[in-house]
């Protein structure tokens, strides 16, 4: 029993917490399986590893401002058979931010394109990398805010540091010039050295009216698209099925996303 305590000890002085709150139990199935010492030792340090990577991954995820948790095993693929579940998961491959590559969701509201874009961004977390979400009107007012006390450069280092940069709910609002080549700004800067995720319910061909100049638009698309995967999901939304189901809601007809 004094042993036990000295084990206990130690394992805490190791700041191995998780190890020390399982020992008992550990040794116990050890125990009963018959486990040689290295065998007792590999699953003992197993669960610390895991214990360690589960909180790493909690606080990167608050850390990244994500809105909410979800992911793809969530995902209802047989409810938007528009989507090529094979491409998406070759996404959660994360193949595309290593190689610096942008992704774009387009397609009308409550399609699934936010799930999947955290989705992606939270398995990105569990590999690892630095990943930050933004809605487009917040990154958008933060930096106007930060033009104007004239600290653009140093607002903007915070959404060029991760490697992953989720902006979600482009379109939903038109841009003022300011904002439309803030944003420009970014997009431009992280080119070749970042990846986006992009959610947005405006196809391409919409981008000119987002931001109020033909040019401009040109400019940022040519930038995003130029190494990007751009998924556009068509489908009715996922929030509103029931209603559709039970006949007390008709979805309008869906715009051209393309």
């Amino acid at each position: 029993m004094i042993e036990l305590e000295k084990a206990h000890a130690q394992l805490e002085e190791l700041k191995l917490g998780a190890a020390s709150a399982i020992l008992d139990s550990r040794l116990q199935v050890a125990t009963e399986k018959n486990l040689t010492y290295v065998g007792f030792l590999t699953d003992l340090l197993g669960a610390e590893l895991e214990e360690r990577h589960k909180r790493n991954v909690e606080t990167k995820a608050r850390l990244s401002k994500l809105p909410y948790r979800k992911t793809l095993e969530e995902f209802d693929f047989s409810f938007q058979p528009s989507i090529d579940e094979k491409l998406v998961r070759e996404f959660a491959t994360l193949a595309f931010v290593h190689q610096t590559t942008n992704l774009v969701f387009l397609g009308p509201p409550g399609v699934g394109k936010s799930h999947l874009a955290v989705a992606l961004v939270m398995e990105a977390i569990s590999q690892g990398l630095s990943a930050y979400f933004v809605t487009v009107t917040n990154l958008v007012n933060d930096l106007r805010k930060a033009y104007h006390d004239g600290r653009l450069d140093t607002r903007m280092r915070k959404y060029l540091h991760p490697k992953l940069l989720l902006i979600d709910e482009v379109g939903y609002l038109p841009l003022d010039p300011i904002g439309a080549n803030l944003l420009f700004q970014l997009i431009n800067a992280r080119y070749e050295r970042g990846s986006i995720i992009l959610t947005s319910n405006k196809g391409v061909g919409e981008w000119d009216e987002l931001f109020g100049d033909a040019v401009l638009a040109t400019a940022v698309l040519d930038r995003l698209l130029h190494h990007a995967h751009i998924l556009n999901i068509r489908g009715q939304s996922y929030r509103l099925k029931d209603k559709m189901k039970a006949g007390v809601y008709t979805a309008p007809a869906e715009p051209n996303a393309s």
